[in-house]
């Protein structure tokens, strides 16, 4: 996994916003085409000095929604609870897993069943580095993306 980037907060990031919301199930009418501009600074970040970046690789999460190559944006001001998506640091390594914390026992799992779960012996140091707020992925293939 790779480092986790900063954000660059003072810039905004443009984005234009439709005044309608849209169903996943069926269609429904267009309500208006009305348009506004967000910033999605605004959106993804609650703490913008605590707030970072980082590019996914391997496929443990993949059945939260997180797969190879979507980015995570992670935030660091927020306390981990249990159940949480965090990026933790075991073993000098970046990992992304759920945060389990039961009966005094704590655990990061995968949410992929042809991954184990990491448990910790006495003296192994875990790190929880940030929480995880949001998952960015791409809705088309690579190398759709580069042709367009």
């Amino acid at each position: 996994m790779e480092t986790p980037i900063p954000i660059d907060s003072n810039n905004p990031v443009p984005a234009w916003l439709l005044a309608a919301h849209v169903a996943c199930g069926f269609p429904s009418p267009a309500e208006d085409h009305a348009q506004t501009r967000i910033d999605l600074n605004k959106v993804l970040i609650q703490h913008p000095d605590a707030t970072f970046f980082m590019r996914v690789r391997g496929p443990s999460m993949r059945d939260a929604g997180i797969d190879d190559g979507d980015w995570v944006v992670v935030d660091r001001a927020l306390e981990a609870q249990h159940k949480d998506i965090v990026l933790a640091v075991v073993d000098g390594d970046y990992t992304i897993k759920y945060l389990s914390r039961r009966a005094g026992r704590i655990r990061l799992l995968p949410a992929n069943p042809t991954f184990p779960p990491i448990e910790f012996r006495d003296g192994q140091l875990l790190v929880v580095w940030g929480v995880v707020t949001w998952i960015i992925k791409p809705t088309r293939p690579v190398a759709l993306r580069r042709a367009a």
